[in-house]
This record gives C-alpha cells, sequence and structure tokens, in this order.
C-alpha cells in the first residue's frame, strides 16, 4: 500500500515504525494472548506499560520531581474549564493572551467560571503574529496566566515565553509539545491533547506543579479536581488505555530520533524548506503569519484566487496529499508538519508547489 502525504491538522500522521509495532502486538501483547485494548488497566501487564509512558515522558521533557504528570481523557477542550475550576479562586482574576480560536475558547470558559480577563492579544490582526510579552500588566491578583503555544488554524507559534514572579504560566501546548525542547521550570501547568505530536486521539497529558495542588478548593467535583487523578495515578478510572499504550511507542520513537534535540532539529529542517519555498514565488503563495510568529508545525498559506486554491487542493488530493485544507473559519491552505511527518513528505509537498505555480 502506497501511504499518504499526511498533513492533516490533527488527528495526525503517527511514526510508521511505532504503527508496525502496534500493529505486530495487536492480537497478542507481550506474551498475554491479549490485546493491549483488553487488558485490565488494574492488571501488572498494563501498569508497566502505564509507567513506562510516564517515566519516557519525563526524562525527554526533563520534568523535574517538583512536577505530575497525569493522562487524562477530555481532550484538551475539558481543561479550559477544569484548569480555572481549580485555580480560579473568587478573589483573583484569570489572564489570558489571545492568539487564536482556540485561547478564544479557553478565555470563554474561565469567564463561566470567575473573573477573567484579556491581556494581551492579535485579533484585531485576524491573529496573524504572537503579541509581544515583554511588559505586561500582571496585578499580584492574577490567579494565572494562560497562553496557547502553538495555534493550529492561524499558523503562528510563541517561540519565547513570558517569564514570570509569583504568578502561574499555564499553557495549551495541544500542537507543539514534544517538538522542541521547552523549560519545564518556567510553567505551572502544561496540558496538551496527544493528538498531534504524542499519539492518538483519546489522552489528554497534563503536568501540573505540586505546589498548584494545595490551592484546590474542597468543593471541585471529585472527577475534575486534579488532585484525584495524582493520588490515583490517573487510574481513578478507566484510562484510554491503548492511547497511553501508543504514546509509549511514539516516546520510544523520539528517543531514537535523538530525543528532542533531534527532533527539533528535523522540525526546523522541514519548516524551513517548506517556507523557503513560499517566500521565493513572488507572491503566489502567501503566508498567513507575520515571519517573526510562524508556526514550525502549522504552515498556512494563500493562493491568489479562491479558484486556484480550489484546484490546487483538488491536484494536491489526486497526487497523494492528505489534510492540506485551510481551517473551515478562513480557508486558505494548511500543512501540519508534526514530529511524524517526514521530511520526505515535504520535499514532496515542495515540489508539488513549486510545479503548480510553474503551470499557473
Amino acid at each position: 500500500m502506497q501511504r499518504a502525504f499526511n498533513f492533516n491538522a490533527g488527528p495526525s500522521a503517527l511514526p510508521l515504525e511505532v504503527l508496525q509495532i502496534a500493529q505486530a502486538e495487536f492480537l497478542n501483547y507481550n506474551g498475554t494472548g491479549m490485546s493491549v485494548m483488553e487488558l485490565s488497566h488494574r492488571s501488572n501487564e498494563y501498569d508497566k506499560v502505564h509507567q513506562r509512558a510516564k517515566t519516557s515522558f519525563k526524562e525527554l521533557l526533563q520534568i523535574s520531581d517538583d512536577y505530575e504528570v497525569l493522562f487524562l481523557q477530555g481532550g484538551a477542550s475539558l481543561q479550559f474549564s477544569m484548569l480555572p475550576l481549580n485555580l480560579l479562586a473568587k478573589d483573583k482574576t484569570a489572564a489570558y493572551i489571545l492568539t487564536g480560536e482556540w485561547s478564544e475558547k479557553a478565555f470563554k470558559e474561565a469567564k463561566k467560571l470567575g473573573h477573567a480577563k484579556v491581556i494581551a492579544s492579535s485579533q484585531e490582526e485576524n491573529y496573524t503574529y504572537i503579541p509581544s510579552h515583554a511588559n505586561l500588566s500582571l496585578s499580584s491578583q492574577t490567579a494565572y496566566l494562560h497562553i496557547t503555544s502553538n495555534n493550529t488554524i492561524y499558523g503562528t507559534q510563541w517561540h519565547s515565553y513570558p517569564e514570570l514572579v509569583d504568578i502561574p504560566l499555564i499553557a495549551d501546548m495541544s500542537s507543539d509539545i514534544l517538538s522542541k525542547k521547552v523549560n519545564i521550570d518556567q510553567f505551572s501547568l502544561i496540558y496538551a491533547g496527544a493528538q498531534k505530536n504524542l499519539g492518538p486521539a483519546g489522552v489528554t497529558v497534563v503536568i501540573i506543579k505540586k505546589e498548584l495542588l494545595t490551592k484546590i478548593p474542597e468543593h471541585i467535583p471529585t472527577f475534575l479536581n486534579y488532585g484525584t487523578h495524582v493520588k490515583q495515578n490517573s487510574l481513578y478510572n478507566t484510562p484510554p488505555t491503548f492511547s497511553i499504550y501508543i504514546l509509549a511507542l511514539v516516546l520510544d520513537w523520539v528517543k531514537n530520533q535523538g530525543g528532542l534535540d533531534g527532533i527539533e532539529t528535523r522540525n526546523k529542517e522541514k519548516a524551513s524548506l517548506i517556507y523557503q519555498c513560499i517566500d521565493k514565488s513572488d507572491g503566489f503563495y502567501t503566508p498567513h503569519a507575520k515571519q517573526d510568529s510562524r508556526s514550525n508545525m502549522n504552515i498556512t498559506f494563500t493562493l491568489p484566487t479562491e479558484e486556484l486554491t480550489n484546484c490546487f487542493l483538488s491536484l494536491a488530493k489526486e497526487n497523494g496529499f492528505s489534510g492540506l485544507n485551510g481551517h473551515r473559519s478562513i480557508g486558505g491552505c494548511r500543512a501540519s508538519i508534526y514530529n511524524a511527518v517526514p521530511l520526505e513528505s515535504c520535499q514532496a509537498l515542495v515540489k508539488f508547489m513549486e510545479k503548480f505555480r510553474q503551470i499557473n
């Protein structure tokens, strides 16, 4: 079977090696005579999978013992409300920086649960850039500052983060976690849906500083309380066992790619290849994001006319490219080049883009 050139924004490409291992083990995991999906989440066999995923994740991201790592469900979208439920006290205000649709949604959920305000935004320019965080105005009554580190729809990405004192920095890193080295100690909480760089949809990883757990009020519903999942090692209810199993395999694959250093180098190479093609096209391809805010995960661009855009996408599909349509809210084109997208797929896309431009 010919594998597609997979540029889907999520669920997205998984490493071929990971899929092959999962295929080989699908009916009989580790001599159990059962699939991972059939194992009891309380069994010793599954416990080894669970702990391996957790240990590998902490090793790769260099997460200290000051933090807990949780495997939850509900996607990043549940975290939009779970976060303020746990950390937004009545006498505090949550601060949000808006850089796209997902940060808007996170802000709207916080407003339903307490005081929240926008302290910076690039909405007025259709989210083409990341606002400056050099002189943020945050009072001592700020519960936390929330950012979305990468914006899949608009193709922008934070390349440095606010440095705060005594105010927790929270990040939704769903679409660029594990794509580059990050100083975890700069953050108090990070959450990420798995379906971009970590594995299949179904599991959401939360990295939470232990000191935050002491601030959670007692009235929070049991399942929505971070402390519940810390105490139960993410096994309060049946976890998404197969998704966590694939996550463990993906983490092994990342290690084999040279860890985050190797992954980051390759991601920069892939992004540079496509951006160079766009920048050298004499305006035929126009990037959505301003240059200093460009994402290395989601490359968004438009063509001169809607007719050409539709033709480009139609021919791309005929040539084995999947997922190049821009988000329905802004249109255009988008190439999502997460960790598992091979360099060869990006080279094939550039070749197709150059040929299409020459013909048109």
